[in-house]
């Protein structure tokens, strides 16, 4: 049970990595999305791990709603480069 939470907070530090070694923005956002979904799905394994259902909802609301975000941000920020 421990290993398994271990091994996805070792799979998060992935994209940590890669967020802090480019330059990109667009590969850090990438990153920074790899991580909120990885943070989230992590969240729903703790939650049935514990038997704990608002740790669960509270992770699907960021499943669902942390992505169209970052997406938006992404826009903003493209249409201010170019404007």
């Amino acid at each position: 049970m421990d290993s398994i939470l271990i091994a996805m907070i070792l799979a998060l530090l992935i994209p940590i990595y890669e967020a802090w070694q480019d330059d990109n923005i667009w590969q850090k956002m990438l990153a920074f999305a790899s991580i909120a979904t990885k943070t989230s799905i992590m969240m729903l394994v703790i939650s049935v791990l514990r038997d704990d259902w608002s740790i669960g909802v509270v992770a699907v609301i960021i499943l669902s709603v942390g992505e169209a975000g970052l997406m938006l941000l992404a826009h903003l920020i493209k249409q201010c480069r170019l404007g």
